[in-house]
């Protein structure tokens, strides 16, 4: 039985990647809403992704709501009816209810059919740890691994997927409600830029904060140096929201310190930018265990 990968537009893969691995690799996207417009978020396949940054930087707020149980039914049931076996990799349970949905439908549809093959491992991810994990997951599909190595190794290694976030604005966490208003003001005038990381219940929380850009940028650069000295081979992915010439500044740091494997720049799609506004700065990279 063929494998195939399910994810969502919370990954923030390049979309030259989607394209490249078709084959193995299906993507369903968070519907967002922005200035009266609905649409599906597609990682800037068929949308306009930086008029969406425009739009945001305009100070046009977006929202997104959860993938529905029916979407997903319809893809596991046609992966199904083609022989395949789909593993989801989705957005974390701990940030939100998209999981459940796609368990309901697995639910649904083991009651329609007989030998319906659908994992949905918990990632405990987001955003370019999502889209990390799935790179590797592909290459050891492609390499003839079973789903049973393939959720075996998944398991072993998903709370060494590491995640880290700089964020510029704090206006869009104020309003995600993760930081009071008046936090929010006064970081502001102090050019405080938070940076994030997602924990070992796969939920975002700050844990440091730094004054200035250039600043927070090392930081994250920072952030690798003990873990890929421990595991020299790793990949790493920078995620940007719309600012790629930070992206690229922050990769030229982390060569500096260390040598990984292959390091993998995307612009982050608009589910994430939604929540963490334009500018902000993700890495992500398999190392030691995540922080508590």
């Amino acid at each position: 039985m063929t494998i195939k990968i399910l994810t969502d537009s919370c990954c923030d893969l390049p979309i030259n990647y989607i394209r490249e691995n078709a084959d193995v690799l299906d993507l369903i996207g968070m519907p967002i809403h922005i200035a009266g417009e609905d649409f599906i978020d597609d990682l800037g396949e068929n949308t306009d992704l930086p008029k969406f940054y425009d739009k945001l930087r305009a100070g046009t707020m977006a929202s997104t709501s959860q993938i529905t149980p029916l979407t997903f039914e319809t893809i596991f049931k046609k992966n199904h009816e083609e022989g395949a076996e789909t593993i989801y990799l989705g957005l974390s349970s701990g940030l939100s209810g998209t999981m459940n949905n796609a368990m309901l439908a697995r639910n649904m549809l083991c009651e329609e059919l007989e030998n319906v093959q659908i994992h949905i491992p918990s990632t405990l991810a987001a955003s370019v740890g999502q889209g990390l994990q799935i790179i590797y997951i592909i290459d050891m599909i492609r390499a003839g691994r079973t789903s049973e190595e393939v959720l075996n190794w998944f398991e072993a290694n998903k709370l060494k997927t590491q995640h880290w976030f700089a964020v510029d604005n704090l206006e869009y966490l104020k309003n995600g409600g993760r930081i009071s208003p008046a936090a929010a003001t006064i970081g502001t005038m102090l050019n405080i830029k938070p940076v994030l990381y997602v924990d070992n219940e796969g939920k975002l929380k700050r844990f440091q904060t730094v004054r200035g850009r250039k600043k927070s940028i090392k930081y994250l650069a920072s952030k690798l140096k003990n873990d890929l000295e421990i595991v020299p081979t790793a990949k790493v992915l920078i995620g940007h929201g719309n600012c790629l010439e930070d992206a690229e500044t922050l990769s030229a740091l982390i060569k500096d310190k260390v040598s990984p494997e292959n390091i993998i720049i995307s612009n982050l799609a608009h589910t994430i930018a939604t929540h963490v506004g334009p500018d902000m700065l993700a890495i992500a990279f398999i190392g030691e265990e995540r922080e508590e």
